[in-house]
């Protein structure tokens, strides 16, 4: 697996971003929305088993070979204490991982404001 080291232009995890003005490619916030499904429970180990393993995807990789999008991967790695990404992360793949900017505590804080 691809993983990018420093956090996108347009991540939605950066306090900056303004996702529906900000993400090239037209962005929808419904498929944004959606995305609370790749968000574990805190410290749940039911995010190890089957169709619950999902990642966040960078906007910018491409559909046939998407690699994780760093806010996100910060986010679980830390205060979102997703069990199974850092059982993934004990072979160091995250290593050195860099974020641009102050972060999105949430991934309610990341969707934009009406």
């Amino acid at each position: 697996m691809k993983v990018r080291k420093k956090q996108c232009k347009a991540c939605p995890w950066k306090v900056s971003t303004v996702p529906d003005v900000d993400i090239p490619g037209g962005y929808c916030a419904t498929k944004h929305a959606n995305l609370k499904e790749t968000i574990a429970e805190p410290a749940s180990i039911a995010f190890l088993s089957g169709e619950k393993r999902r990642m966040m995807a960078c906007h910018e990789s491409d559909p046939d070979t998407e690699y994780p999008c760093v806010g996100w991967l910060i986010h679980q790695l830390g205060p979102g204490n997703n069990i199974a990404l850092r059982m993934l992360a004990r072979d160091g793949r995250f290593s050195e991982l860099e974020t641009v900017g102050e972060q999105h505590e949430t991934f309610e804080d990341t969707l934009p404001v009406d």
